[in-house]
């Protein structure tokens, strides 16, 4: 029996010899064995394999090897994962340095993978922080302005004091002196504007920001709007007034000067010789604003800078170079001597300081020296400096690239002033940026890339643009909230290289630079240098627009609204005088232009709607004197800044355009004073006859109804002297102010008073005549609408005055004859009203019948 069971084993095995696997241990366990090891290693796990073996159930379906995978992963060495496939002996040079080159781009791209990764988040979290704070903003201010808290107050200049002391913090008082000082300059401009003369408006702007504050760090405000000035070409202040023609023949034309070339193609010559004025205005700004740091560098160190009497221009840079870089009676190491002076910095700070014909008397006066060292540069300096374009011929730039190249480039001990001097002439390696001991700061760098911009290679200004977008806002200015941060910074970059619209929205994105924000694009629009969208491109979100196909733009009306509309109600006119900046865009082609008219023309009648009413509102849109006269108002005085050429337009687009809305906006008043100031007349006691009609039945009036009665009597006088508007709608007036006197006289206990007013308006018959009744009633669909809706409230009112007139007359001590002559004489009447009144049954209620029943009955006993 056992040789067989031996026999069976044997022959087992063999039916597996195939299959073996030398590398694995053989089991020589017994079933039993077996059966208890598999049970014990089954509870050790922490659940179930049921997963795990229709996974690999499935993969094997697939013709995936999972056994052969884990053993492979198993003995996976990740180490060797980017060793070379051949060996490297140990004298292979060349293999080495392959594998090394390899090493070394695989890693630089693992690096920048990474940092590209990191940054993208970075960006999205700032964007979509952006984006929230954008739509937040946009919801405070649709919800009137509560999350702004006191910054947003803004009051007249006759409310400021009250507002005062309600507004809270200093800086919403900062900020509200702010707002009044560009105002002035804004309702100055408009004046200039409605007199067809120039302003200069960014000097003007430059001289309030300097007046509304004393913070250092806002100079950076004030170094923004001098960039624009040198930009635009703007003088501080215009050639004095002799006569008024002389004045408007001598001034320079300021509007829209440079509308036509910056909306133009912007590869055209004029498009290019605009950008090179924009790279030469900003280059002149940054000298002249590091030659007053030079003149307080050495007016504040004078025992070293050693000035002396000589006040001129190259004694204050030798001067400044002794603060600078003379230190224990030696120069820093990279500065050469010439002839024992740092010619070099001293060429380069004249040059950087804007006082290139100086540099250039310098080179001169120490030419033999320096040509001892660098043949031919005070040549090439010469004709550089001469140059209208600071542009060398290409000869010459030749030459200079292959001094540089031999004797600079590479070399470490190079006085970095002269590799400045040379890359600048020469517009030498634009690519590589920066130069030590020379770009140390952001103004030295941005001129450095400015003095090396060339329309006519490497992309001239717009090149340079999108190099400084690359860098974002976070290069210059660092993340927001953090200390030593200068804000502005950024907005004056993009203004340096073009981007206008950029510049202004990166201003408005920061709550304390939203004025400033508003007022350079209004000073950008002034002089034609700023881009507005299409209207279908124009976001409710940002006024920023970027579209792939065309250049950025900037929504000046959507700036403008959000900025009026925290003071509009309050300061009405005030509004207007930035609405008007909004037509400075109606010559832009496309289209565009006439839809800023339009949206000039949509802000105005928001302001008329918004506007408090009362004599502001008045003079905002004119009114009529007491003699009937009429006076124009703020908006009719400036209709020429919103193209509007006659006063039909005028009446059309604004005053009855805007009375609509106010009718919308339940301010009846308001709307009927429109109509009125539009010569729409019919329309006028339309709706006097629906307001009235609408307020008759009120047992008591609030201020808005006393007035809205006051201005309807003060229309229907003028009408009637002047035979204005008949028809049924004024006669339907007459008789509801009447009607509405007669409840004065009412509710002040004068029934006799009350039936007489109600009898003078022959709506109800009280003679008895059934004949006359009955026409009455028969006309009653013929009167206006307002009438028949209130046909329960003068019945009532005329039953009341007779049965106050019957107890009264009952309870008096007159005359037997006399009282039943008078009582019979209000019973008449009462049975007449019942009689109008039943004809007249079912347009009133069973209630009111049965009261009209009820006195009646009272009167007749």
């Amino acid at each position: 029996m056992s040789a067989d069971l031996s026999s069976l084993l044997t022959a087992s095995k063999e039916l597996t010899s195939h299959l073996s696997r030398p590398d694995l241990p053989s089991v020589n366990l017994s079933l039993d064995q077996i059966e208890a090891l598999s049970t014990r290693l089954a509870s050790r796990q922490p659940g179930s394999s049921t997963d795990a073996d229709r996974a690999t159930y499935l993969l094997a379906q697939a013709h995936v090897d999972v056994s052969s995978l884990n053993n492979s992963i198993a003995h996976l060495n990740p180490a060797t994962t980017f060793s070379p496939l051949q060996p490297l002996q140990d004298t292979d040079v060349a293999g080495y340095l392959r594998v090394a080159h390899e090493q070394n781009l695989i890693s630089t791209i693992e690096e920048s993978r990474k940092e590209t990764q990191e940054q993208f988040y970075r960006v999205l979290e700032e964007r979509s922080q952006r984006d929230w704070e954008t739509k937040k903003k946009r919801v405070f201010e649709e919800l009137g302005g509560e999350g702004r808290a006191a910054v947003d107050l803004r009051a007249s200049t006759h409310h400021r004091t009250n507002l005062m002391s309600s507004v809270g913090p200093n800086l919403s008082l900062q900020m509200q002196s702010k707002m009044m000082a560009y105002d002035r300059v804004v309702l100055d401009l408009n004046a200039a504007r409605l007199r067809g003369v120039s302003y200069p408006v960014v000097h003007a702007f430059i001289d309030t920001s300097l007046s509304v504050s004393s913070d250092p760090r806002n100079t950076q405000i004030t170094q923004m709007f001098h960039i624009l000035s040198k930009i635009t070409g703007e003088p501080p202040a215009l050639p004095p007034i002799e006569h008024a023609g002389a004045h408007i023949l001598n001034t320079p034309l300021f509007e829209r000067k440079f509308a036509r070339t910056y909306l133009g193609d912007p590869d055209s010559r004029d498009a290019v010789a605009l950008r090179q004025t924009i790279a030469r205005g900003a280059r002149e700004a940054l000298e002249e604003q590091y030659w007053d740091v030079l003149q307080r560098t050495v007016h504040s160190r004078p025992s070293e800078a050693r000035l002396g009497g000589d006040p001129s221009v190259a004694n204050k840079v030798r001067a400044f170079l002794l603060v600078r870089y003379y230190r224990g009676g030696e120069w820093e190491d990279k500065i050469e001597l010439v002839a024992g002076q740092p010619v070099w910095a001293r060429l380069f700070y004249l040059v950087r300081t804007g006082h290139a014909v100086e540099a250039l008397g310098e080179a001169v006066q120490y030419q033999q020296a320096i040509e001892n060292r660098e043949p031919s540069f005070v040549t090439h300096f010469r004709t550089w400096v001469e140059s209208v374009d600071r542009r060398l011929p290409k000869a010459q730039r030749d030459h200079l690239q292959a001094v540089y190249n031999a004797h600079m480039l590479h070399s470490s001990t190079v006085d970095p002033f002269k590799l400045a001097l040379y890359k600048l002439m020469g517009k030498i390696e634009p690519g590589r940026r920066s130069v030590p001991l020379v770009t140390g700061t952001t103004e030295d760098w941005l001129w450095v890339q400015l003095a090396m911009v060339d329309e006519e290679e490497s992309g001239g200004l717009r090149a340079l643009a999108e190099v400084l977008l690359g860098y974002g806002e976070r290069h210059f200015e660092g993340p927001p909230g953090q200390a030593g941060s200068r804000r502005g910074v950024w907005a004056s970059v993009l203004l340096m290289c073009g981007q206008f619209e950029r510049a202004v929205a990166a201003l408005w994105e920061h709550q304390e630079t939203e004025i400033e924000a508003v007022h350079l694009a209004i000073a950008l629009a002034y002089h034609g240098l700023l881009r507005v969208p299409p209207r279908a491109e124009t976001s409710d979100l940002t006024p920023l627009s970027l579209s792939p196909a065309s250049p950025p733009a900037l929504s000046l009306s959507t700036m403008i609204w959000r900025y009026v509309r925290q003071f509009v109600k309050m300061d009405s006119k005030e509004a207007l005088q930035y609405v008007y900046c909004v037509c400075l865009s109606a010559d832009q082609p496309g289209g565009v232009g006439k839809e800023q008219v339009e949206s000039a023309w949509d802000l105005t009648r928001r302001i008329i709607v918004l506007a408090n009413a009362g004599p502001s509102w008045e003079e905002l849109v004119g009114g009529f004197r007491p003699d009937g006269s009429r006076f124009s108002g703020a908006i009719e005085q400036g209709a020429s800044l919103l193209h509007l050429h006659d006063s039909k337009e005028y009446n059309q687009e604004i005053l009855i355009r805007a009375a609509q809305h106010s009718m919308e906006n339940d301010r009846t008043a308001e709307a009927i004073k429109l109509y009125n100031l539009a010569g729409d007349y019919a329309t006028v006691v339309a709706c006097l006859a629906q307001a009235l009609g609408q307020t008759v039945a009120l047992p008591s009036l609030g201020e808005k109804e006393k007035a809205l009665e006051r201005t309807a009597a003060d229309i229907l006088r003028h009408y009637e002297r002047t035979n204005r508007a008949v028809g049924r709608e004024r006669d339907a007036v007459i008789k509801l102010l009447k009607i509405r006197e007669a409840v004065d006289a009412k509710n002040a206990g004068k029934p006799d008073v009350t039936l007489d007013l109600m009898e003078s308006t022959n709506l109800i018959p009280l003679s008895g005549d059934i004949t006359k009744i009955t026409r009455h009633a028969e006309e009653f669909k013929e009167l206006h609408e307002s009438l028949q809706r209130n046909l329960q409230t003068y019945l009532v009112l005329t039953m009341d005055a007779l049965a106050a007139i019957h107890a009264r007359t009952k309870s008096a001590g007159l005359p037997d004859a006399t009282r039943q002559m008078t009582l019979s004489e209000i019973r008449r009447k009462s049975r007449s009203l019942m009689v109008f009144a039943g004809i007249l049954k079912f347009r009133m209620s069973p209630d009111i019948y049965s009261y009209l029943a009820r006195l009646d009955v009272e009167i007749a006993l």
